[in-house]
């Protein structure tokens, strides 16, 4: 395959030359992009000479993909990569890969870079389908991925995890006619729902602060020094009574949750808080789960140290939490649910400002029985 150039939506994408390893070996230092992509760690110089030299001539010779450099169509300055980094012209399908230089973000420019090569890879190429993968909780990548028209179609383990990051990968399809033209705006744009949480969860879990009383509470993401008090309190019967933790509950139990917890926050799906007593030890955890099918509605479940109940800490860490979600996350509604007769989460719930609306009758099945429940919901009027 001949390399050639694009010029879409002010931009230039063109076959990579050798006068470009000053740039890419400058990019290539960041450590989002260290993060993210395959590029050796440490990135050298050769690294970057070896790629826009004989590893992409060789990609464009061979028929295995399309590499291109994205450079502004005015300036020339270098701004990013996005190309096809896999190619069967037999299936008539493509893999898309990208990453933007450091100095060029916040522009759309890697957004507006997929979709020239995806219009190019389907009315050039006559490709049929496209791909997109990124590790889950690659937020700024999918956002891309979003908003160049691709559908997320799901999840997939994947077969070379980078070091230290997660076995798990988001993949995503684009199919002819679905690109969106030059200029609009599209899916996940600026300002959208999803844009605002890809920030919040494309980024390491903030801590929240509480006041129960004359204590301040600190809510953080839950850590291993964490999972001994978690052990005890899903040990105690009043939990094992009420909530369906294992029973026995093992360390190994507690190590499953903490791993469960950040995955869901790298995924963007759930935000789980341990909230600790002033000594910043462990009095209980919360998780709010967002609705996979309504944006604005999320469900929220808690328990507490047995030796920190009956302190307020509970309530507060809740209303702060439910406060968080609806300024930060955007949410509408946050339900609560209980079995009917646990007393000690209702008072906890309607402390912190939740409204209890009735009882669903078999509402949940708990340890192998359906059970009746009491039902609540949180607004962002309740905590004026």
């Amino acid at each position: 395959m001949e390399p050639t150039e694009i010029r879409e939506d002010g931009l230039l994408l063109r076959p990579w030359r050798a006068d470009d390893a000053d740039d890419v070996y400058r990019a290539c230092q960041d450590p989002d992009i260290q993060r993210w992509t395959t590029v050796p760690r440490p990135y050298l110089a050769e690294h970057a000479h070896g790629f826009v030299t004989d590893f992409t001539a060789g990609v464009w010779r061979e028929d295995s993909g399309a590499p291109f450099a994205v450079c502004d169509a005015t300036t020339g300055e270098l701004l990013g990569s996005c190309g096809l980094v896999a190619l069967d012209t037999r299936l008539g399908s493509g893999e898309v890969g990208y990453w933007t230089a450091p100095w060029a973000r916040g522009r759309g420019v890697t957004a507006r870079a997929t979709r020239a090569v995806a219009r190019w890879a389907f009315d050039t190429l006559k490709l049929r389908r496209l791909i997109w993968q990124a590790e889950v909780g690659n937020h700024a990548s999918r956002l891309v991925a979003l908003r160049a028209g691709f559908r997320i179609d799901g999840r997939l383990r994947l077969a070379d995890p980078s070091p230290g990051g997660r076995p798990e990968g988001w993949i995503g399809s684009l199919l002819p006619g679905e690109v969106p033209a030059p200029g609009e705006p599209g899916p996940a744009a600026p300002g959208t729902l999803e844009a605002r949480r890809a920030a919040v969860f494309g980024r390491p879990q903030p801590v929240l602060f509480a006041t129960a009383g004359a204590t301040e509470l600190r809510l953080r993401p839950m850590e291993e020094r964490d999972l001994d008090a978690i052990v005890q309190t899903c040990r105690d019967p009043e939990t094992i009574r009420w909530t369906t933790v294992p029973d026995p509950y093992e360390r190994a139990d507690a190590e499953s949750y903490l791993e469960f917890v950040r995955g869901a926050w790298a995924a963007g799906t759930s935000a789980c808080y341990v909230f600790t007593d002033p000594d910043d030890r462990y009095a209980g955890s919360i998780d709010l789960r967002l609705s996979p099918t309504d944006p604005l509605l999320a469900d929220i479940g808690f328990m507490a140290l047995p030796a920190a109940r009956g302190r307020g800490f509970t309530p507060a860490a809740l209303a702060a939490l439910g406060a968080w979600g609806f300024t930060t996350l955007g949410l509408a509604r946050i339900e609560w649910r209980a079995n009917v007769g646990n007393t000690a989460s209702r008072r906890a719930a309607e402390k912190a400002g939740f409204t209890v609306e009735g009882t669903a009758r078999g509402g949940l099945t708990h340890r192998g029985q359906r059970v009746d429940v009491w039902t609540g919901a949180l607004l962002p009027g309740d905590l004026a």
